[in-house]
């Protein structure tokens, strides 16, 4: 009979056959871990700036610049009765929000191929804590874009507390092709060069500098089976009043988003034995 001192915990980390269960429990027990990998992701991302943060505000607006001279004067695209910049800067927030955190999350095997081989924790804390760290670049931003509200006169609707769950949205799709995207990239290197072109060809598939009235009704259903479309409507529709409350139509894109999070939960979960063999 063995004794062992008290206070002492033992984990046992067995290999289990078929399709592993999530475990996301693993994730709150490891919180304080996750905390410190967002932490560090953050300072690492204005370490060594000159600016520093104020990178979160200049990539949007110097964006919504672009575009409100290409798209907005030349072009004169439509934007639904309001001023091109705000049209424009109340879709690229929570986009970046998306981009920022499918990157991240995508990368995060690769970038912490070290912790992988050294020490043993739930690896989907390294995916998790990349897609968190977005949050902060949408909440510093979200000041110049209440500034130039008040500059045009424009004030939220009352539906503006319907916020966070767009964003939740934006998070739910972000984490959900990232958990693939991570998996595969330590399989497949060239995941890592189509993950930016895959971005920026679902940046036009979302509606950033166009109105999505101009999408045909016969496609309206198909269309909205992107959730960046859902959560792109649904901050202009909180915000500016403009396109009308998305209502049953906001079914699709949540259903989407939510089988990408599940599909690709139980996929990474399912490469996670190989992650330090493929390393």
């Amino acid at each position: 009979m063995t004794s062992r001192a008290p206070g002492i915990h033992t984990t046992l980390i067995e290999s289990i056959q078929g399709w592993e269960p999530l475990k996301l429990k693993d994730i709150w027990e490891y919180r304080e871990l996750l905390f410190f990998l967002v932490w560090r992701d953050i300072k690492v991302s204005y370490a060594r700036t000159a600016l520093g943060v104020a990178w979160a505000v200049l990539k949007p607006v110097a964006t919504m610049v672009m575009f409100s001279i290409v798209f907005g004067w030349l072009v004169k695209v439509p934007s639904d009765g309001v001023p091109y910049p705000i049209f424009v800067l109340t879709a690229l927030l929570p986009w970046q929000l998306f981009a920022r955190s499918m990157a991240g999350s995508s990368t995060a095997l690769v970038a912490n191929e070290n912790l992988i081989t050294k020490v043993y924790f739930p690896r989907l804390v390294m995916p998790f804590s990349a897609a968190v760290a977005g949050i902060l670049d949408i909440a510093i931003a979200s000041v110049v874009l209440l500034g130039m509200m008040w500059f045009y006169h424009i004030v939220p609707t009352t539906a503006v507390w319907t916020l966070p769950f767009f964003m939740m949205l934006a998070m739910m799709t972000a984490l959900g092709v990232g958990l693939w995207l991570s998996a595969l990239n330590l399989l497949y290197r060239d995941v890592g060069h189509a993950s930016p072109f895959l971005t920026q060809l679902w940046m036009f598939a979302t509606p950033i500098i166009y109105p999505s009235s101009l999408v045909s009704e016969s496609l309206r259903v198909v269309y909205w089976l992107n959730p960046m479309v859902g959560v792109v409507e649904g901050f202009r529709w909180a915000l500016l009043g403009t396109g009308g409350n998305p209502g049953l139509m906001l079914a699709l894109p949540v259903f989407v988003a939510l089988a990408l999070l599940l599909s690709g939960l139980y996929f990474f979960r399912r490469l996670e034995r190989t992650f330090a063999d493929m390393v």
